[in-house]
């Protein structure tokens, strides 16, 4: 009987050492700091997350000229990672008057999505990323319920009175990163947003410079507490965290200005603790739009087909096979070409006539052949699907990859 009980427990050991450790994901959005900035300062904390994982720079604004180009501005940039998409789906277009399209569901709506529980917060030095950007409430987004809520201190001229320049700013993102800390190391929540302000402001005053190179440092430093949580928990609790950190958009050339579309307001970086980066990684085509992807993997989140055909990235960990679809007509015919790494996979071209989804419905998309990922390309006849408006899917066991027609 006691040899039964051993092996029992052996047996119940093993199950739960297949299971793994808890994932948890973390992202956070420093506004408004360039590249070249954060390369030239190597800020402590971040150099620290990027040697347990990488270091890359990436793009925003989506891809000039096309339907999915997108201005270089604070909040669309927000939507862009918490989408997956560009401006022509999440239609979410400056910093005021915010008409988003809920239809295009956030991680937090794909986290609450989940057929288990998972746990939600924000931490943000602007109300509107709640109540706005995530919906939180609306009938929109079926009442989405955030779990631990951290944000609205910027309306707080009580405990944190208006200062000159914009300085109480930087107080509330060091009482955002404190609350984040703290949350963080007693609760754990699944998934985590943390939003920083005050880079943004520094830069606008002053652009580049001594002010706004210590502006980027003790937002560093503020950050060390969050990192310093998440490495508590790893140390202390069967958890495996999933840290990304990045910024909204670059900077125009002498820094105080963004939202066009130079290289350098395109520019972005970002960081993360994950050491089993695949080839998405570095690669220029690395964007805003690959953190949810990413996110949604490393959780193990559940997507619709329909959502997953309207997200615009690749995640950066996990196996991949193709990348950088491109599209062009000639007459009736689509031609349509892509980048592989020679995985032996099969690659299925799917088309839709529709675009409901933008509005709440279904599209009627349409398989229309089957080739080996490594050809690279394929060819469709486009009279055969009449329609003022397609869009079209390219979709392997690892990647999806979209694009609008007109």
């Amino acid at each position: 009987m006691k040899r039964n009980i051993l092996i029992t427990l052996i047996l119940m050991l093993c199950v739960l050492f297949a299971q793994g450790k808890t994932r948890k994901a973390i992202f956070i959005i420093v506004d408004g700091v360039p590249a070249d900035c954060v390369e030239r300062l190597q800020p402590p904390t971040l150099s620290a997350i990027a040697q347990e994982g990488g270091y890359s720079r990436g793009y925003c604004g989506g891809e000039i000229g096309s339907p999915t180009e997108t201005i270089t501005i604070s909040a669309v940039g927000y939507t862009n990672i918490l989408t997956g998409t560009w401006v022509n789906k999440h239609n979410v277009r400056g910093n005021g008057n915010i008409q988003a399209n809920y239809n295009y569901p956030t991680l937090f709506r794909i986290a609450k999505d989940q057929q288990r529980p998972v746990t939600t917060a924000i931490y943000s030095s602007w109300l509107d990323n709640r109540t706005i950007l995530l919906g939180e409430g609306k009938p929109e987004t079926r009442n989405l319920k955030i779990d631990y809520i951290f944000d609205g201190y910027e309306h707080d001229t009580k405990a944190f009175p208006h200062k000159d320049g914009d300085l109480h700013i930087r107080d509330i993102d060091g009482h955002v990163c404190e609350e984040a800390a703290k949350c963080i190391k007693e609760n754990a929540p699944d998934l985590n947003w943390v939003y920083m302000w005050y880079t943004d402001d520094a830069f606008h005053q002053r652009g580049y410079g001594k002010f706004t190179d210590e502006a980027v440092m003790n937002a560093d430093r503020q950050l060390k507490g969050v990192w310093d949580a998440i490495k508590y928990r790893e140390k202390n609790f069967d958890e495996e965290w999933l840290v990304i950190v990045t910024t909204d958009h670059g900077r125009t050339f002498d820094g105080d200005g963004h939202g066009g579309q130079s290289a350098t307001e395109r520019t972005i970086w970002m960081a993360t603790n994950q050491k089993k980066l695949n080839k998405e990684w570095g690669r220029s085509t690395l964007s805003h739009v690959d953190v949810c992807p990413t996110i949604c993997r490393f959780m193990d989140f559940t997507l619709p087909r329909d959502v997953q055909f309207e997200q615009e990235g690749i995640p950066f960990i996990g196996p991949t096979d193709i990348f950088n679809l491109q599209a062009k007509t000639y007459d009736d015919m689509l031609n349509l070409t892509w980048q592989h790494q020679g995985k032996k996979t099969m690659a299925k071209v799917y088309i839709a006539t529709t675009n409901n989804f933008a509005s709440g419905g279904k599209d009627n998309w349409v398989e229309v052949c089957e080739v080996p990922a490594v050809a690279g390309k394929a060819s469709i006849d486009l009279s055969k699907y009449k329609s003022d408006f397609r869009k079209v899917v390219v979709a392997t066991p690892y990647t999806s990859l979209t694009r609008w027609i007109k």
